[in-house]
């Protein structure tokens, strides 16, 4: 045992540069997955403090999810609640129940709708003046609104725009209007703007008569929620008052425990397999010491732990700095996650010791893995073939890699088939990079397989190049095993990158194309048109029909679904859905259409019944009436405008109008039906994704120049046998743009094939790759080879040929 750490400890120091690779793959691997842990605690429990209701000690709200008790064998129940996408409302009557419970007293009630001075920027939300005393908010100046024209607004507020009682104010709203400033409050709120109303014209702007948002009272808990109990309500106390004032910040806290999970389980298996191909390298390096070893009867058993335990300190000193470097990582991402609007600025993270002790613990998992793949080979070398195999470099690939690679290669093509049958992003998004991960493993294994077949193709224009291909064309026939490792790191990043990348491209130019397509109105208005302007707009000479779109999420059992609802008049003249089956002429309250996705998963049709909820928790049961196949660019349920109005927080919309172009109006494109959400996602994946491909791009950059500095010996006996520098690096960059080349046909291969499948699942057609955007894929590819394999050869041609060779030696 003594020996042996003794052997390992004078390995790692006197080889610190091959394990300076696994190093810097290791510490980015445990920086990853401790950024993604956060993440993870974060969504699991993370607390959002409340602002509005910060001076009402028990809040009681509409419930915000969608629940159902799924019966299992055995009788065993199971329940599964998930939450609807705009604000529950309560009945009046809720109030009553709270004042009359026993000890509770200070009740007050709120109203709350999307209301905003000016250009806005941020939430900025209408009350009733009534539920002031819920934060609480006091009068600065001025006094409280009475008339339906009055309003009083937050000290912030006055402050920028310059406002003081008496001054008058446009107020964006559903219905729109000038109002007079009557009073300024004392205090303001840090991530919310409040304007206040009249009790009566705050019921009015709401669009819920008889209907409140919420009840704040002081009282005992389990009084009120005893007096609640059978509405649709839901008691809220301490932080969790955030939870029902933020919806959003809720919904993001969810979305946070998705993404952190999927995220760090990427990163994991990307780690692996990076930190395999580096140590690897890092064990071909040293195979001459190894059959030495083996030679002097060492056992298997025996250099099997010597890697492992290489692996195991290198993985002690690399996995406590890396976890440690996640946690700023994690602020980072949280600040870009803000920015784009995916992550409130009210929910902050929660950092605890777990994610870095996870992630130190995952380097060293991933670390002992691939030193147990690696190592395999080597140790199985008999010790009458030692010093041959170290000499020769024999380049047999092995019947269990290449067996493997065969059910690598299988395994692959499952999950491609599974991926084109998918038409769900949620279903289809973990999918589609688990097989690009799973091909690149497949092309890692048959590597040298891939390897000497390159060579050989790839000799006879290399030739062609007096003495730089000629050498270049040697050395990638004698080294398909060294041309393997380098060529794993370069495919999986540009696999991934054009995979993550690509997905979203296909995705956005398949919904563009559906919603232009579909879109036959002469002018689009938007986005955020109130009814009363779609109105006055009908009524304009030359217009011939205005479509009103409001877009929401509805729920169908538990799974969710895209919604518009549309005007019915003149829908005709104004969107082309392209209807394949039933007809659109019957669409009205109690009537639904739906896309050939939705339809083939519902296993619905034209006259069938569909029960769903709608966004605020109601639920309702409507008629398919048509199928549609443009579900990509107009969602995949259709209803009417006046159903899906009522049901959600903010019902102005989008106009298509068809006829006369009205000035005064804002102007809209096609593409702003297709947008959505989607384009936020989009940056978000982007985002969180940028972190897998940097740690790619470094696994290519330390591979590369892990393999280059190793040839210093071979460089100093070319240049002894008359090889001027420039010659080598001539073949080393011909061996560039070989190890490029290969790289890129495998990766494009991959991500083709990967998006293939997607899209024929989630579009039905073919992927949309951009050509100049895969070329500055490839280029990105080949800029960071070139670097990495330029550098460290200049460095290693730096001495005397002959001191080089008596040092290696």
């Amino acid at each position: 045992m003594e020996v042996m750490l003794r052997l390992v400890l004078s390995t790692l120091r006197h080889r610190k540069a091959g394990f300076a690779g696994a190093f810097v793959a290791l510490s980015f691997a445990a920086a990853l997955v401790c950024a993604c842990g956060v993440l993870l605690d974060t969504g699991l429990r993370g607390s959002i403090a409340p602002e509005r209701y910060a001076g009402s000690p028990v809040v009681v709200t509409g419930d915000q999810f969608v629940h159902k008790t799924i019966v299992k064998k055995e009788g065993k129940r199971k329940h599964k609640a998930k939450a609807i996408a705009e604000r529950a409302w309560l009945p009046a009557s809720v109030a009553d129940r709270v004042r009359a419970a026993k000890g509770v007293r200070d009740v007050v009630t709120e109203v709350s709708f999307p209301a905003e001075i000016g250009d806005g920027g941020g939430e900025s939300w209408g009350h009733g003046w009534e539920s002031a005393a819920l934060t609480p908010f006091t009068l600065r100046e001025g006094r409280a609104p009475a008339a339906d024209g009055e309003i009083v607004i937050d000290a912030e507020t006055a402050r920028t725009r310059g406002l003081r009682p008496g001054a008058t104010a446009k107020v964006a709203s559903a219905v729109p209007g000038t109002y007079r400033v009557v009073g300024v409050t004392r205090e303001s709120l840090e991530h919310q703007t409040a304007v206040f109303f009249s009790a009566a014209q705050a019921a009015r702007l709401s669009g819920h008569a008889g209907r409140i948002t919420a009840v704040g009272a002081h009282g005992p808990e389990k009084a009120i929620e005893d007096a609640v109990r059978g509405t649709n309500a839901t008691v809220h106390t301490g932080k969790d008052r955030g939870k029902a004032e933020f919806l959003g910040a809720e919904k993001s806290r969810i979305k946070l425990i998705s993404m952190g999970g999927a995220l760090g389980g990427t990163a994991l298996l990307v780690a692996v397999l990076v930190v395999s191909g580096t140590f690897a390298l890092s064990v071909q390096q040293r195979e001459r010491e190894i059959a030495l070893l083996r030679a002097v009867a060492a056992t298997p058993r025996q250099v099997r732990r010597m890697i492992g335990r290489e692996a195991l300190l290198v993985a002690l000193v690399a996995g406590p700095p890396g976890a440690a470097a996640g946690l700023p990582l994690a602020f980072w991402l949280r600040d870009r996650f803000r920015g784009l609007g995916a992550l409130p600025p009210n929910l902050d993270l929660v950092v605890s010791p777990f994610p870095p002790l996870a992630a130190a613990l995952a380097a060293l998992v991933a670390a002992i893995a691939a030193a147990r793949i690696t190592a395999r080979r080597t140790s199985r070398i008999r010790p009458v073939e030692a010093l041959g195999d170290a000499a020769l470099n024999r380049g047999g690939s092995g019947i269990a890699r290449v067996l493997a690679g065969v059910l690598a290669t299988a395994g692959a093509v499952v999950l491609t088939i599974v991926l084109s049958n998918l038409n769900t992003e949620a279903a289809s998004s973990p999918v589609t990079v688990l097989t690009a991960l799973v091909w690149t493993v497949a092309a890692a294994l048959l590597g040298p397989v891939i390897a000497r077949a390159a060579a050989a193709g790839l000799s006879v224009p290399l030739r062609l190049s007096p003495v730089g291909g000629q050498l270049a064309a040697a050395n990638l026939r004698a080294g398909a095993r060294r041309l393997a490792s380098v060529i794993t790191p370069l495919t999986l990043m540009i696999g991934l990158t054009a995979t993550i990348l690509f997905v979203q491209t296909t995705m956005g130019h398949a919904a563009t194309r559906q919603a232009g397509d579909g879109i036959i109105a002469a002018h689009v208005a938007g986005p955020a048109v109130p009814h009363g302007t779609a109105e006055e707009i009908r009524r304009a000479p030359g217009v011939t029909a205005v479509t009103e779109v409001v877009r929401s999420t509805v729920r169908v059992d538990l799974e969710n679904y895209g919604v518009q609802g549309v005007t019915p008049d003149g829908l005709n003249r104004t969107m082309d859905l392209d209807v394949r089956a039933g007809s659109l002429a019957g669409l009205n309250a109690s009537t639904i259409a739906v896309s050939e996705t939705a339809a083939d998963r519902l296993d619905v049709g034209p006259g069938d019944r569909l029960p769903l909820t709608l966004g605020d928790g109601t639920p309702v049961e409507l008629t398919v009436i048509a199928v549609y196949g443009r579900g990509l660019g107009f969602g995949d349920l259709t209803v009417a405008r006046d159903l899906l109005a009522a049901h959600v927080d903010d019902p102005r919309g989008t106009l298509l109008i068809a006829g006369k172009a009205l000035a005064g109006i804002p102007t809209a494109d096609a593409a702003t039906l297709a947008e959505d959400t989607a384009s936020a996602n989009a940056e978000v994946n982007y985002v969180a994704m940028a972190l897998i491909i940097a740690f790619t791009a470094i696994a290519v950059v330390n591979t590369l120049a892990m393999s280059t500095a190793d040839r210093a010996r071979e460089f100093a006996l070319l240049r002894l046998a008359g090889t001027t520098r420039r010659q080598v690096m001539r073949m080393l960059g011909w061996e560039t743009l070989a190890v490029v080349a290969v790289a890129a046909v495998l990766g494009t291969a991959i991500a083709l094939a990967t998006l293939t499948a997607f899209s024929a699942g989630m579009t039905g057609g073919t992927p949309y790759v951009p050509p100049l955007a895969h070329l500055g894929v490839l280029a990105w590819g080949a800029v960071l080879a070139g670097i990495a394999t330029a550098l460290p050869a200049r460095l290693a041609m730096t001495g005397r040929p002959a001191d080089t060779i008596s040092a290696r030696e």
